[in-house]
């Protein structure tokens, strides 16, 4: 990739194209004097700005390839909000230390899934394991949870190919700012998802879209001479003088280098982890409901007038409340999405949301989440990286017995919640959890403790004042939101290895080391240059 100048903070109206906006950036450069024949201009950003709702539109960054854009001096630059970036490389680094064996990747979430690639990109045949099936078998087995309530625990929303991300509104969106989140994208968008999400501010691909990419990327890394073994499931490992032998459910596999992408639900392994004396230490995390309103409602709250209109889309919000000694926040906002079960264990109740890539469903939903520090977690057998587990075990074992202990989910109206009257669900906002017909009116606060709940209900009042029509008595709650991030984390040293073994790799979401499909696949990324830098495959 070249060099760009990116011309920042462009406004356009929502009626006017991108040909509008290139010529805005033309006229830009040519007052400071810079010839734009012969360069090329691309949308680069695209954001909605809705802060006044008798004129919202668009702000746009652009940007601009060609001869003459890496010389723009410094203070032409901050006359033109703009700033020079210079290609992103992502050389295959040739490592010293020769091998045979390959490198095995346990995951084939975003992190185990991009670091595969890499490595198989880099002639390095790798082993990529997972314990739940591939994306045909695993959509299957979703299906018939929701429909008849028979779960699967090695193949759910949490395992199988893709990870958690497969079964999500497919958020790309990232804090973290690092130049393979470009990458990360682009490489999506060559296993099929939408170009948009190239200059979309907020991007994000859809769950019916992602499990394409998920199988065309899988179906890569065999061109490539990788191997993907689903079904197989991760035990134990062991150091060799050459390598490391891994233990499987499917048999034993030598290694030269073991990436541990779990994701943030592989409690039993994370555990067998801890009792093999691997450096774990428990981590704050959030936990909460999903709250559902009106599609319609949100986007009238957010857009005015200007709701329906054809270039906006649905609206999406993201709102946070750190005055109180708990943060409270909303995650994972759905626009026209589903809220569904996410549970991987027997006895207890999880919800998560979804949206597929038309966003066109009537509800919105988002996790409503508060923050929970490590000093909540009590030890179990001993261990506090084994306690932060309980506490996440101890919520969804209550919202399985809240919700009759069929999968039903125990669900509330804002307006009971509250006022603290007797629960009763909403007759405007209809769940679309398990497809509709599968909540119970219950109340929340039995299922999370007070300090989650009180810092539920001061952040409804909050972004209801923020969002006028947030805090509709007629929005509906549902229990328990508890996988928001992983409680733990493999601790590991700068070049990405474990404490305690040099050949093992703890990485992505479920390592504690990222937060969302962006992230970890960065993180996946990361860790695959740091092994191609130390071994030779051969």
């Amino acid at each position: 990739m070249s060099g760009r100048l990116i011309l920042r903070n462009i406004p356009l109206p929502l009626d006017k194209d991108e040909a509008e906006l290139y010529d805005i950036a033309k006229r830009k450069l040519r007052r400071e004097g810079i010839y734009t024949p012969g360069m090329q201009f691309h949308l680069y950003k695209k954001s909605i700005d809705a802060r006044r709702k008798d004129r919202i539109r668009f702000i746009c960054s652009v940007a601009v390839t060609g001869a003459g854009t890496e010389n723009v001096p410094q203070n032409v630059c901050e006359r033109l909000d703009a700033t020079y970036a210079p290609p992103c490389e992502l050389p295959f680094p040739l490592g010293e230390e020769r091998t045979s064996l390959p490198p095995l990747v346990v995951g084939s979430g975003p992190c185990g899934l991009f670091a595969a690639l890499r490595l198989a990109q880099a002639g390095a045949e790798p082993v990529l394991v997972e314990r739940g099936p591939d994306v045909e078998e695993r959509v299957f087995d979703v299906e018939k949870f929701f429909r008849d309530g028979v779960l699967d625990t090695e193949s759910n929303i949490q395992f199988g190919a893709g990870g958690a991300g497969t079964f999500s509104d497919g958020k790309l969106l990232t804090r973290i700012k690092d130049p393979f989140c470009e990458y990360v994208l682009e490489t999506f968008c060559s296993f099929g998802a939408p170009n948009e999400i190239m200059h979309m501010a907020k991007p994000h691909v859809g769950t019916d879209l992602l499990r394409t990419v998920v199988s065309r990327m899988l179906a890569r890394i065999r061109e490539l001479g990788g191997k993907t073994l689903f079904r197989t499931k991760f035990l134990s490992y062991t150091e060799k003088t050459d390598g490391l032998s891994v233990r499987t459910s499917q048999g034993d596999i030598a290694c030269s280098a073991l990436i541990l992408a779990l994701g943030h639900s592989a409690r039993d392994t994370v555990t067998s982890l801890v009792k093999a004396s691997c450096p774990i230490v428990p981590k704050p995390i959030a936990v909460g409901v999903r709250i559902e309103h009106l599609q319609s409602r949100i986007d009238g709250m957010l857009y005015g007038s200007f709701a329906g209109h054809p270039a906006l889309g649905h609206a999406e919000y993201a709102l946070s409340d750190t005055k109180g000694e708990r943060g409270v926040f909303t995650f994972c906002m759905c626009p026209g999405g589903e809220v569904v079960a996410a549970t991987s264990e027997e006895g207890g109740l999880v919800v998560n949301g979804m949206s597929l890539h038309a966003r066109n469903g009537k509800n919105a939903n988002a996790a409503l989440a508060v923050s929970v520090p490590v000093s909540d977690y009590i030890l179990k057998d001993g261990n506090a990286a084994l306690g932060a587990i309980e506490y996440q075990r101890m919520i969804e074992r209550a919202a399985f017995s809240a919700g009759g202990g069929s999968y039903d989910a125990p669900a509330q109206s804002v307006g009971t919640f509250l006022d603290g009257s007797v629960p009763v669900l909403s007759k405007e906002v209809l769940s679309t959890y398990r497809g509709g017909g599968h909540v119970r009116a219950a109340r929340i606060c039995e299922v999370l403790p007070a300090p989650v709940t009180d810092g539920i209900a001061r952040g409804i009042r909050s972004f209801g004042k923020t969002l006028q029509g947030f805090d509709d008595p007629q929005a509906l709650l549902t229990a328990a939101e508890t996988r928001t991030s992983s409680p733990v984390r493999i601790q590991r040293q700068e070049d990405y290895t474990m404490l305690s073994c040099r050949r093992v790799y703890p990485a992505g979401e479920g390592a504690g080391y990222a937060g969302g499909i962006t992230s970890a696949a960065v993180d996946g990324l990361r860790v695959a240059q740091e092994i191609l830098k130390k071994y030779r495959f051969e």
